[in-house]
């Protein structure tokens, strides 16, 4: 997959391009759909895939703190588009001159001048341009005149319900990792880079290792989950707490790991991968050691069921 992160970068296909747009903020089934007709239509017509995206939410720049959390961080994104196997990633950055370009002059730039768009779909309710002002009907009339075929698709359901972002985001805002890693059709992930902590959990024969609060991956509701940890090749058993530690001394909502039945690791500066498999329980403030480290091993054993290992396994 060729990455170009603006158009000025962009090496024209001389067949021309089946383009698509959006966020992907989640590549969710959705978006995996709509990335399914793309290539089945470049195929089809001879074309290379395309997608544009941005470096953020639109709203990070309109609107600084409004933006929702993406499920997915940005070098998550870029390791699924490289999978989903399209042939250009065009990456633009969401700045003031993005933000003000009309719907016909971002047509007409991004996708007939520096793409040779042939073609292009999008998912439903697309918009773009200054203001939002333009929407599938617009680009389905700019086809015609930039002679692009255009193609809009239906929303994309599962069991009935539109798989979206907001919804996976509510999954997990419920601790429902399960039925967030339906919708995303994989188990939802976590990255980050193993830091230094209080390094409490180790006085008390739980070492945790803490992921730095830069990490990738929507965290969910704070509690327990029963998880796997990979990095550097292997896949560990894992239980991944989520939130503030306030039993001994209160931090900042962070993800730390436990992985079973290992004592020898150093994760330190690591970037690890924390998958999801199921909520354990809520988080909760304990009264003192013992009553925590009663928990913790209640806990394991949930996870040692969820994840259907037996102990020193």
């Amino acid at each position: 997959m060729l990455h170009f992160k603006s158009i000025d970068e962009v090496s024209k296909a001389p067949a021309g391009s089946a383009v698509t747009i959006g966020k992907f903020d989640a590549l969710h089934l959705g978006h995996q759909n709509l990335l399914n007709e793309l290539k089945s239509a470049a195929s089809s017509r001879g074309l290379s895939s395309v997608v544009v995206t941005f470096d953020r939410h639109p709203l990070n720049f309109l609107k600084p703190g409004k933006a929702p959390q993406p499920i997915i961080g940005a070098s998550q994104k870029l390791a699924h588009l490289t999978d989903s196997q399209i042939d250009v990633l065009l990456t633009l950055e969401f700045d003031d001159a993005l933000a003000n370009l009309s719907a016909e002059d971002f047509v007409r730039k991004v996708l007939v001048e520096a793409l040779g768009a042939k073609f292009v779909i999008v998912g439903h309710g697309f918009r773009f341009g200054a203001n939002g002002e333009g929407d599938c009907a617009l680009l389905a009339e700019l086809g015609e005149k930039f002679g692009f075929e255009f193609k809009a698709l239906d929303q994309f359901k599962l069991d009935g319900e539109v798989v979206s972002t907001t919804r996976v985001r509510e999954f997990l805002d419920r601790g429902d990792v399960v039925g967030a890693s339906k919708l995303l059709g994989r188990a939802h992930i976590t990255t980050g880079n193993v830091e230094h902590g209080l390094k409490i959990g180790r006085t008390i024969g739980f070492p945790t290792a803490n992921i730095a609060r830069d990490c990738e991956g929507y965290l969910p509701v704070d509690g327990v989950y029963a998880g796997w940890m990979h990095v550097d090749g292997e896949k560990m058993p894992t239980a991944i707490s989520i939130g503030i530690n306030e039993t001994f001394q209160a931090v900042p909502r962070l993800a730390e790991a436990f992985v079973l039945d290992r004592k020898d690791l150093d994760l330190y500066d690591k970037v690890v991968d924390l998958e999801y498999v199921g909520f354990v329980r809520p988080a909760a403030k304990f009264n003192g050691v013992e009553d925590l480290v009663a928990s913790i091993n209640n806990d394991i054993a949930k996870i040692r069921v969820l994840l259907g290992i037996g102990a020193g396994n």
